[in-house]
């Protein structure tokens, strides 16, 4: 996602990668990002202070992502203000039904291209 963001704006958006865990933040930074923080307190501090979050929906879900997202991760991620754009893909055993079948790299660019700039604007 990141990757595509700064192929499409450059450097005109501040980009913080919160990840689950330190390799999750390291390959968002390898991608482009400005800034990183690691693990719970990290991403639950961070969460209250940007404009989008942009992820897999499992990030809302206590327990998801192999057990990665905490119940306090997922509802600071649900009590952020921050505008949430969330790509129907997770790991559990879920059925997610009428979303997009477009394979994840579509899906970012649209997102980059596109819907990041409208969610902006209404910011």
């Amino acid at each position: 996602m990141i990757k595509y963001i700064r192929q499409v704006h450059e450097n005109r958006l501040d980009l913080i990668a919160a990840g689950t865990n330190a390799i999750a933040t390291a390959s968002m930074l390898k991608a482009g990002a400005q800034k990183g923080a690691s693990g719970e307190s990290a991403l639950i501090r961070t969460v209250k202070k940007v404009d989008v979050i942009i992820g897999p929906v499992s990030i809302t879900w206590a327990n998801a992502i192999l057990g990665e997202v905490t119940s306090m991760m997922a509802e600071a991620i649900m009590d952020s203000p921050a505008v949430k754009i969330l790509l129907p893909l997770h790991q559990e055993n879920v059925a997610l039904m009428d979303f997009s079948t477009e394979p994840l790299p579509h899906l970012a660019l649209a997102i980059a291209e596109k819907k990041l700039m409208e969610v902006l604007n209404h910011v």
